[in-house]
């Protein structure tokens, strides 16, 4: 085969993928809400925050748990590409209440696109930590675009990060990131959040129930799952 020809064929095999991709990306990280789906997906965020928080290195500062208005944790996001990419995950948020406890979960997606040369696959754990309540407001009227509409950055690591997390981080949310795969790290930058209404109606069993309902107590039935979440949100965020 001449040389125009293999670089021919190697064109069309660029082509076909990057046509084909987008599709077979979408298929493989969709999934139908079903209640055992999002227990499924409670149980996993606890099994994240429990992992995350026992790695000393990598676990986020009790002073910020203490001091957030609410927290996120989407587990197994994955990212993949090949010339058009995009990342998808599923998971939860919780808000800290008036009196210091901690809200049954809103279920959350994120989901976002890249361009650009890139080859792989990762899967990522990630935990966001909402440190204002505007932050918080914010997802809860809709999707909203990270690093756009508000302020993200990674935030600082370990027990002996807690002396820097003062006045010196201005974002609005702090990213947590325990990856895997051919990535090095993760940016989320880009990537929008939003609210899963079907996996919110499927776990309370509630026809239109919005995130705020949620968050106020106002549902009744509640799944055990969630009271699992909670106690251990409780738990790391008292600890010393």
């Amino acid at each position: 085969m001449t040389t125009w020809k293999k670089r021919s064929a190697a064109y069309a095999v660029v082509l076909a993928l990057t046509l084909v991709w987008p599709f077979a990306f979408a298929a493989g990280t969709g999934a139908g809400a079903s209640p055992a789906n999002e227990v499924k997906k409670v149980d996993d965020s606890v099994r994240v925050l429990q992992e995350m928080m026992k790695e000393t290195d990598k676990s986020i500062p009790v002073s910020l748990l203490k001091r957030s208005a609410g927290i996120a944790i989407i587990p197994d996001v994955l990212k993949a590409a090949f010339v058009i990419g995009g990342r998808h995950g599923n998971g939860l948020v919780c808000v800290r209440r008036p009196d210091g406890s901690w809200s049954d979960p809103a279920f959350i997606g994120i989901t976002g696109g890249s361009l650009g040369w890139q080859v792989g696959v990762q899967s990522a754990d990630i935990i966001l930590v909402f440190r204002t309540e505007r932050s918080i407001e914010n997802f809860t009227r809709g999707k909203f675009t990270l690093g756009a509409d508000v302020g993200i950055a990674a935030g600082p690591l370990g027990r002996s990060a807690e002396a820097s997390t003062d006045a010196e981080l201005k974002a609005e949310i702090l990213s947590y990131s325990r990856s895997r795969g051919l990535y090095v790290g993760l940016s989320l930058d880009g990537a929008s959040l939003y609210v899963d209404a079907k996996a919110n109606e499927s776990f309370y069993g509630v026809k239109g129930i919005v995130p705020g309902t949620v968050f106020d107590g106002k549902v009744s039935g509640v799944p055990g799952a969630a009271a699992k979440l909670r106690q251990a949100l409780a738990a790391f965020s008292a600890a010393k």
